[in-house]
This record gives structure tokens, sequence and C-alpha cells, in this order.
């Protein structure tokens, strides 16, 4: 590898983070680099920025639920908004550090599996059951897996990492981390592009 791991902050909920995750692979390799996945929860975030999901804004959230199909067609991703939108995302995220535990290569294979199952296939993914099922299909134990998710160690793994994100000025869905350098919005793809071609500008 010829550089840091891409921090890659998202959540379940945001299609953007959706656009993110299917195309920032393909990217990092393209450098010589790993992503390393980190899923937040926004309305931990919001509770510091005084935010709101975009798709509750007024006017707004109307143009938004219009986008995140027309970006998703854009980039060449099938996408399909979940039938139950927002959903709660916990122990999705919970399940992908309990992942990056067992094998830091399965975190982010749960992660893009877990992505493709809500943003694509319409699947649950807001019940632990739900999300060991999509588990079992990348490899991962099952049973092991809903077991953790409901010990102290997991739950306070992900409370310390959204800790750790707002720190780092963490705010949003997707947030993107480049040696330091932070990005958000999957519209930043190609000026995250640069940044590692170049170095910075």
């Amino acid at each position: 590898m010829s550089g840091a791991p891409i921090e890659f902050y998202f959540e379940f909920n945001s299609p953007y983070g959706y656009i993110a995750a299917c195309k920032l692979g393909d990217l990092a390799a393209k450098h010589g680099r790993e992503v390393d996945w980190k899923p937040i929860l926004l309305r931990a975030l919001f509770e510091v920025t005084g935010g709101r999901p975009l798709a509750q804004l007024p006017l707004r959230g109307d143009y938004m639920m219009h986008d995140f199909a027309r970006s998703a067609a854009y980039h060449g991703i099938a996408y399909r908004q979940p039938d139950v939108y927002p959903f709660p995302p916990v122990a999705a995220a919970r399940a992908v550090y309990w992942a990056k535990d067992q094998d830091p290569a399965k975190a982010g294979e749960l992660g893009l599996a877990l992505y493709h199952a809500c943003s694509r296939d319409n699947v649950d993914i807001a019940t632990p059951e739900g999300v060991a099922g999509i588990a079992a299909n990348v490899g991962l134990d099952k049973d092991a897996l809903l077991a953790a998710l409901e010990t102290d160690a997991v739950k306070n793994r992900l409370a310390r990492e959204i800790e750790a994100a707002l720190k780092k000025g963490v705010f949003g869905s997707p947030f993107i981390i480049v040696d330091g350098e932070g990005f958000w919005g999957a519209d930043r793809l190609g000026m995250i592009d640069k940044r590692m071609q170049t170095g910075g500008w």
C-alpha cells in the first residue's frame, strides 16, 4: 500500500453514503490504499451540530428525495428508496465494527453488502436478525454476531467511534478523510482522487 487508509465515515440511511460506498473501493485501489469503514449515527452528530435529516427539511427534503435516485443513476448505481426510511441503523453499524475485530477485510465486505441490501434490494437491515442474515451471506458467524450485538463491548465500541469522529470534525455522511484532509459528500470523490494524485493543492 502506498498511503494511509482512507477513513470512510457513513450512516446506512445515507443514500450519498451508499454512492460513496459503491465507488470508494475502486478509487482507493487506484491509489494503492485501503478503505477503513467507520459507520456512525447521524442523530448523535446532529445533537452536537444542530442538524436535521435532509429529507425532513421543507422544500429541500423534496429535492433531496429526487436527487438521491438521480445521483445514483448518474454514477451508474442501482438504487431503490427503502420502504421504511429512515430506519434504525444501530444494529448494522455495530455489526461492521464487530466484523472489523474478527477480520478487518470483512468489515468493508459486510458494509457494502448491508448498503446493497437496504439501498438497492429493499431488504430490512433495521433488526439484528436482518443484519445477521446478511453477515452470514459474506461468511460471518450469524449466531456469534447476534450474541455480540447485545454486549456492552460492542455497544460501547460504536459510541467511542462516534465520539472520535466528532473530534475529527465529522458532521455528516459520507465524510471521507484522506491524510488528515476531510471531504463531505459523494460529490467530492473527484476531488479526493486528485488529492491522492497530487498530495494537495
